[in-house]
């Protein structure tokens, strides 16, 4: 996790259901204690649909509590459950600890349209992000929600990052292509200052498809895995 003066940061992403776009929302850190307070983008999102979370109603405010706040602890599995363990092995946890499982998983729920992701924030630290490819239903030929016969794409695949400073919808916005040249979709938004930020300092990166479905939606049928190290 992005760890900064001693704090560490999750932010809170939420995804439009009128334009389908991703704004970062919220910023969630742990410093001995865990604060909560909305980002930059809540404006934007207040206008694209985003209402407030009940228990944050102060959009200028900073929330403080000793422990994870509820309202996010309450998407996490319950530490009885009966497969506990094979959970938290999912996540490489040796034992439940609230806030890595929340930045592991994200946190995601069936029922609404928020997810917790580690940001990118400093160029120069060791990064390894998993992530899916944003856009892909409208790049690999899928017919509607059938990507059966869409442009073939297998895990272990490489992945080409291609910085496009002409994107009318992120000045940072980043290609990713097959090796044959072939635009897969996007880097998500989110990420695509961080990882703009690391090619133009020629870092050195790689990338590969660790997951493929096709037949699950186009929103969540490519995940990759993107390394960056010192």
């Amino acid at each position: 996790m992005l760890q900064k003066d001693g704090r560490d940061y999750l932010f809170l992403i939420w995804k439009s259901e009128q334009s389908r776009k991703q704004y970062i929302v919220g910023q969630l850190v742990k410093n001995g204690q865990y604060e909560f307070r909305y980002a930059e983008e809540i404006h934007a999102a207040m206008e694209d649909g985003f209402t407030p979370l009940l228990c944050f109603p102060d959009i200028f405010k900073v929330y403080r509590d000793q422990k994870l706040f509820p309202v996010f602890s309450s998407r996490l599995p319950d530490k009885r459950r009966k497969d506990i363990q094979n959970i938290l092995k999912k996540y490489d946890l040796e034992h439940y600890d609230e806030y890595l499982l929340l930045k592991r998983s994200g946190a995601r729920l069936p029922i609404d349209h928020f997810e917790f992701i580690d940001p990118i924030m400093n160029v120069d630290e060791n990064i390894e992000r998993k992530f899916f490819i944003a856009g892909v239903r409208h790049y690999i030929g899928c017919d509607g929600d059938n990507c059966e016969k869409s442009i073939p794409v297998t895990r272990g695949d490489e992945i080409v990052l291609r910085r496009e400073p002409g994107n009318r919808y992120d000045d940072n916005a980043v290609q990713m292509l097959d090796v044959s040249g072939h635009l897969l979709g996007y880097i998500p938004r989110y990420y695509s200052e961080g990882v703009s930020g690391m090619i133009d300092s020629n870092k050195k990166i790689t990338c590969h498809v660790s997951y493929v479905d096709h037949k699950k939606n186009c929103n969540e049928c490519i995940r990759v895995i993107l390394k960056c190290f010192k």
